[in-house]
């Protein structure tokens, strides 16, 4: 997510705990990992808390369209203490931005934690959060683009499910609350999802493409490939082995996003998958006229060179992340990618009744 970009990404009682799978029950070739925790679905009615982990956002027109999206959909907004404060060279410090995400977990009145934006600084919170808080108060919680970093850390140190999906300032197309309110609001599987009806078959508004053939079944997990890079080497580095991952970003040009996939290659991040979903990846081509960059690859090419020789099941194209249409997905499901098809079947659920 190229920092130009990370401006965009802006509008870019709690029941029992359900717990899946305990680290000495992973299969060969599948990674081991905490116990899965789902939290219970939300319900009109149930209070969210709202925070701004990364980016603050402190425009009050900003402001109100987040408020008219959580009374959209019949819920009542706790708003974080810190929400809207701008202070030293970068916005909101790391100190109050820890204390909204601690005081919603926190708080047995909240029942969900929804983003308002992205942007960039999420990555700062991640040795100073209080896991255990989440993993004791688990909830519903939702988010995007920076937010990846929250979600790649809490899932590793919790087993708790979160859901990739749109921040509140996110354009909520008619796609996007539809999968939104079923992945939050009812406590059964997605189903299967593709990409929205398309007008012009000719000419699709989004184009899948099979980059290589076949079905898979694992675990959700991935989210903005600038994100799950720049946790390589830390404790909250992704782990692939016998997923689905789903990899997205926006503005980066065809050789970053060249660069970002061999480190995780070279990781063996992209072998130890079970399939791999490329999303939309908007405004990913050369910025100016190089002539280095004229004779280099479009997006399209470097995704086959890296990804179409893996012997597993590829799909690009499927528009989650950085996209107006824009899929939610429990992180840690079990779901079944076919690459042939370009459909993505969600056959668990990632909350409780």
């Amino acid at each position: 997510m190229h920092r130009r970009s990370f401006i965009h990404s802006l509008g870019a009682g709690l029941s029992a705990p359900l717990i899946y799978q305990d680290n000495c029950q992973a299969q060969p070739g599948q990674a081991a990992y905490r116990r899965l925790i789902k939290p219970a679905h939300l319900k009109p009615g149930d209070t969210v808390g709202l925070i701004t982990p990364a980016t603050p956002v402190a425009n009050p027109e900003s402001l109100q369209t987040v408020a008219r999206t959580v009374e959209y959909f019949g819920l009542r907004a706790k708003w974080g203490k810190n929400v809207g404060k701008k202070a030293g060279y970068f916005g909101n410090p790391v100190e109050g931005r820890l204390e909204d995400l601690h005081e919603m977990f926190r708080d047995p009145v909240v029942r969900g934690v929804l983003a308002i934006s992205g942007g960039y600084g999420a990555s700062q919170l991640l040795d100073r959060i209080d896991y255990d808080l989440i993993k004791k108060n688990p909830k519903v919680f939702i988010g995007y683009s920076d937010i990846t970093a929250l979600h790649l850390a809490i899932f590793k140190k919790t087993g708790l499910v979160t859901f990739h999906g749109p921040n509140l300032l996110s354009e909520f197309t008619d796609y996007t609350q539809q999968i939104f309110r079923k992945a939050l609001f009812e406590a059964k599987p997605i189903g299967s999802i593709t990409n929205p009806p398309e007008t012009n078959k000719l000419r699709p508004k989004h184009k899948l493409r099979t980059i290589r053939s076949g079905k898979a079944t694992g675990r959700l997990i991935g989210g903005n490939l600038t994100l799950i890079s720049t946790t390589m080497g830390t404790p909250y580095e992704i782990d692939t082995r016998g997923a689905i991952l789903m990899l997205e970003d926006i503005g980066e040009e065809p050789y970053r996003i060249d660069r970002m996939l061999t480190q995780l290659r070279l990781a063996g991040k992209l072998e130890q998958a079970a399939g791999i979903v490329f999303g939309e990846c908007v405004d990913c081509t050369p910025s100016e006229y190089k002539p280095f960059v004229a004779a280099g690859f479009s997006l399209g090419e470097v995704l086959d060179n890296l990804l179409g020789g893996l012997k597993i099941p590829v799909l690009s194209g499927l528009t989650f992340g950085h996209t107006a249409d824009q899929l939610t997905f429990p992180f840690g499901v079990t779901a079944t990618l076919d690459a042939d098809a370009g459909i993505l079947e969600i056959t668990e659920s990632g909350v409780t009744p």
